[in-house]
């Protein structure tokens, strides 16, 4: 962190960056100054009390000077070393950028890279445009509420900034900026939005399996993509990113899908795809764009074709997904067991990917009536 002396001509000229960050004061140690984003800039005093983490406002740079703010600076230091001051002066004075960035800095590692530029990303765009500048003590949940309903126009976005709120929050609580269990965004129920309970039935399965044939000699690679993710369950990046090293034993092993490294088992249509792709690049599936130094992107265009001509048009490459999960509940796999073979953590997400058919509902609801009519 850098140390000047701070004086008026130094502090405004001092530019916003896209985080706030903080210049100290060097003949006082604890003083300094934050620039925000938004180009506003504010003293403060930094300091410890009895193991306590201060942290107080001393003024705007706007209204006061450099040389007022720390004489104030310098009183309030004494006040907290003496005890006098503390109670306030402690941390939920604190303004709640400030705890973000620290959260973001120190809670990482929790995060996957990929996870992390999303959820600064929803920081930056849908949460700290509305909870900059306010003090972290004083964020209650009906400010939380109002928050999340001023962003009813993005549902989306809404549901995936709240959760990411609710880390900052915890962590303020962690770092001891906030009481424990004051987390205000307990209790914030996300937007209902449309479900995509979207999965093949077996006559759509036997269509796009007919269309798949036919493209194998033109787009062979692609082809293989699209019937491993229906043989597997795999996530698309899961499948895309595939390197040979990950093959072995019959089984996948995947140093960092979604949930972390986990174990993929296959079948033997699933083997037999594998077995029978060219060894040409590390990666199952190269670009041929890079010469094989890379990995495919993807194949949304070809999805897009082969789905309008087995007249698909509403399925998405994930709701293979899907299908793979109803099928196996359908030949009576426990909820257990489907979650191990999509790689879940907690058995509640794999219920997501468990939609059964009107017709299998209604031959379950046949024989359960058939049994208490007996009965």
């Amino acid at each position: 962190m850098a140390t000047v002396r701070l004086d008026e001509r130094r502090v405004r000229t001092l530019k916003p960056r896209k985080s706030a960050y903080d210049i100290r004061d060097r003949s006082l140690k604890g003083f300094g100054v934050r620039v925000l984003p938004s180009g506003a800039r504010r003293y403060f005093i930094h300091s410890q009390h009895d193991g306590q983490r201060v942290w107080k406002i001393v003024g705007d740079a706007g209204f006061i000077g450099a040389d007022e703010a720390r004489s104030r600076a310098r009183t309030l230091l004494a006040a907290i070393r003496e005890g006098s001051d503390a109670q306030a002066a402690t941390p939920p004075d604190t303004p709640f950028e400030i705890v973000g960035d620290e959260v973001f800095r120190r809670y990482a590692r929790n995060w996957k890279p990929s996870t992390l530029k999303v959820n600064l990303g929803y920081y930056r765009n849908q949460i700290l445009p509305w909870f900059e500048g306010r003090r972290i003590g004083d964020i209650a949940a009906h400010g939380v509420r109002r928050w999340f309903a001023s962003l009813h126009e993005t549902p989306v976005a809404a549901d995936r900034s709240a959760p990411v709120l609710s880390v900052i929050m915890r962590q303020a609580e962690v770092y001891g900026y906030r009481a424990e269990g004051t987390n205000p965004c307990t209790g914030i129920k996300r937007y209902r939005r449309q479900g995509r309970e979207r999965f093949l039935s077996t006559a759509e399965m036997r269509r796009l399996g007919e269309v798949l044939a036919r493209h194998e000699a033109d787009r062979p690679q692609a082809v293989a993509i699209v019937r491993l993710l229906l043989l597997t369950g795999c996530r698309k990046s899961e499948i895309a990113t595939l390197k040979w090293s990950f093959y072995r034993e019959g089984k996948l092993f995947l140093p960092d899908s979604k949930v972390g490294p986990r174990t993929v088992w296959l079948s033997s249509a699933a083997r037999a795809i594998l077995d029978g792709l060219p060894h040409t690049s590390v990666w199952v599936f190269p670009s041929p764009r890079t010469a094989g130094f890379q990995h495919t992107v993807g194949v949304g265009k070809f999805w897009h074709r082969v789905r309008a001509e087995a007249d698909l048009c509403d399925v998405r490459l994930h709701d293979l997904r899907h299908s793979y999960a109803s099928t196996a509940l359908a030949k009576g796999e426990t909820v257990l067991t489907i979650g191990r073979l999509l790689g879940h953590r907690d058995p509640a997400t794999t219920l997501k990917y468990t939609h059964m058919s009107d017709a299998q509902v209604r031959e379950a609801a046949d024989a359960v009536g058939a049994v208490l009519k007996r009965s």
